[in-house]
């Protein structure tokens, strides 16, 4: 048996590793990821309560219970095809560059260079910004637990939210310089912790919610309470910000495509099942919070505790209950910072900068290219996007308005990076082939209606939060984005003499290809990369061989 289960995992190993060496890359990580802690990367960085408690103040003044209970279920349907057609991609070609190796593969010769670019420099600033906006969010949670603790006479400074901010991130920089094989086994810790936390809550909060706390089923599922100043529809749009950021980065189970076991298999049914499971679970969270939050909106959102759901923890479980059941959402939000929500966010935006500096696209991507000898982790990347983040929490001190931006930044920049190579698969003529996980026919109509999505939200979250904003109001997600982002990036290609116009080709090689991929393939001696088409047959040879062994 011990045996058997050997060579299982040695034929499945090396099949991953030619169906990387397909694609045109070595194997540098280690294969430690299963296929449970492949889907533990994608489901602990959506995070869940967490991540509902991070942005519920941006739900409620959008509609009140209505917006958080059918504004999270229209939401996550849309959201679902948006990550069923990205592992449609994930099955075809899985590796760590993964948006801009799958744009550069599909697109015209004419545009590949430059939108593998844009898609190369979006997908490492949203991650960047989703590291940030997860710590940020952290750091909330623990300055709140210090105010429930005192009985609400601590409330946090900026200054004093920015250092515990700094902690945390740095923390997670540590952990995540640690051996892959450590990352992998953490996260199924981190999947226990999230659905155990979940069910807590939904079964905890209505029971222990005082009479006069608790909502009847015509305000919980019907009230729309519009204070944003917003006409109610556009108010109900807006009021997709919690979803759309809470169930965002699960492109961070592509990023760690060459650690995960039988990648053409795992990575895609990862991204699929963490988004089906976080809209149901988050479904079924904001019913409790909505039928329990009481009628006092104005109240939860001015507490002084600063969280609007620990202030509904704090009026239906008390001091005490609060605080216990906080620590557990604060850990919680750690965890996910960390390798998700820090710690798997930190980890998957490392595997990002470190594929696009492999392929030399970034600043000083010599230095970011290299591998630690001892812990065989990217220490450099990790150091990169952990003080990238530091820096993008500076935003705090212009004000509320400027590092919620953060968060809308982090879904525009993640959405532009995602439709793009989603689009370049059907809009011009390419050889793409798909792997083993497949929509057939239903391919083309979920892409079009996911690419119409994320344009339109897109748009939608560089409004400002209310109409007619003054200058400390403004949303500053287009000053970053459009400007700060894709201008820079921009500029940085089409540089005179040194830009990325005049040497940037796109995802690198770092093998030769195979001679047995060339001999399988006739007309493709000399080719600098095999197609997409190329690697069909090895995914297939690997999942043959995974169901031939078992």
């Amino acid at each position: 048996m011990v045996e058997a289960q050997q060579s299982r995992r040695t034929a499945v190993e090396l099949a991953d590793q030619e169906l990387l060496a397909s694609l045109g890359y070595k194997q540098e990580f280690q294969r430690a990821f299963t296929g449970l802690e492949t889907f533990g990367i994608a489901f602990s960085i959506i995070g869940l309560l967490p991540s509902i408690a991070s942005v519920l103040v941006y739900s409620i003044p959008d509609g009140g219970p209505s917006a958080m209970v059918w504004g999270w279920l229209v939401a996550s349907i849309f959201i679902l095809l948006v990550g069923m057609s990205m592992a449609e991609l994930a099955s075809a070609a899985p590796t760590s560059g993964g948006l801009y190796f799958w744009t550069h593969s599909l697109s015209s010769p004419r545009w590949r260079n430059l939108l593998a670019w844009i898609v190369g420099y979006a997908n490492t600033v949203g991650s960047i910004a989703s590291v940030a906006s997860i710590d940020w969010g952290c750091a909330v949670q623990i300055t709140a637990a210090a105010s429930i603790g005192s009985n609400q006479t601590f409330s946090a400074t900026n200054a004093q939210t920015f250092g515990v901010y700094t902690a945390v991130v740095l923390s997670h920089a540590v952990i995540c310089c640690f051996g892959t094989r450590l990352l992998a086994r953490l996260q199924t810790v981190y999947v226990v912790l999230n659905i155990l936390l979940c069910l807590a809550v939904i079964i905890a909060l209505p029971a222990a919610t005082p009479k006069e706390f608790r909502n009847s089923a015509s305000y919980a599922l019907g009230n729309f309470t519009n204070t944003s100043g917003w006409p109610s529809g556009f108010a109900f749009i807006l009021s997709f910000l919690a979803p759309l950021w809470t169930i965002c980065s699960f492109d961070s189970s592509v990023h760690i495509s060459e650690e995960a076991s039988n990648a053409a298999t795992a990575v895609p049914w990862a991204i699929v099942y963490a988004i089906a499971i976080a809209g149901v679970l988050g479904w079924a969270i904001n019913i409790a919070l909505a039928f329990c939050m009481g009628t006092d909106l104005d109240g939860i959102m001015n507490s002084p505790i600063g969280q609007p759901m620990a202030e509904i923890f704090f009026n239906s479980f008390g001091q005490k209950g609060t605080l216990a059941l906080w620590s557990i959402v604060v850990v919680v939000q750690y965890m996910m910072g960390s390798s998700m929500a820090s710690h798997t966010s930190v980890l998957a935006a490392s595997r990002q900068s470190f594929a696009f500096s492999r392929d030399g696209a970034l600043p000083f991507s010599s230095y970011l290219y290299r591998m630690n000898a001892f812990t065989g982790t990217p220490v450099n990347t990790v150091w990169f996007v952990a003080l990238s983040s530091v820096a993008l929490g500076l935003l705090a001190f212009a004000g509320d308005s400027a590092i919620n931006a953060i968060f809308s930044m982090s879904i525009t920049a993640l959405y532009v990076a995602y439709a793009i190579p989603i689009a370049a698969r059907f809009m011009g003529a390419n050889d793409f082939a798909p792997g083993p996980f497949s929509l057939g026919r239903w391919s083309a109509p979920v892409a079009a209606v996911a690419v119409l999505w994320m344009a339109f939200m897109g748009t939608v979250f560089l409004f400002p939060a209310a109409p007619s904003p003054d200058v400390g109001d403004m949303n500053y997600t287009v000053v970053r984005r459009a400007r700060g982002v894709l201008a820079l990036s921009l500029v940085w290609y089409y540089f005179p003499k040194y830009g990325g116009v005049h040497w940037f080709r796109g995802p690198v090689p770092t093998v030769e290809k195979q001679a047995a991929v060339a001999r399988d393939i006739p007309g493709e001696e000399g080719s600098e990369r095999p197609s997409m088409a190329d690697t069909v047959e090895k995914e297939k040879a690997a999942v043959r061989v995974t169901q031939q062994e078992a």
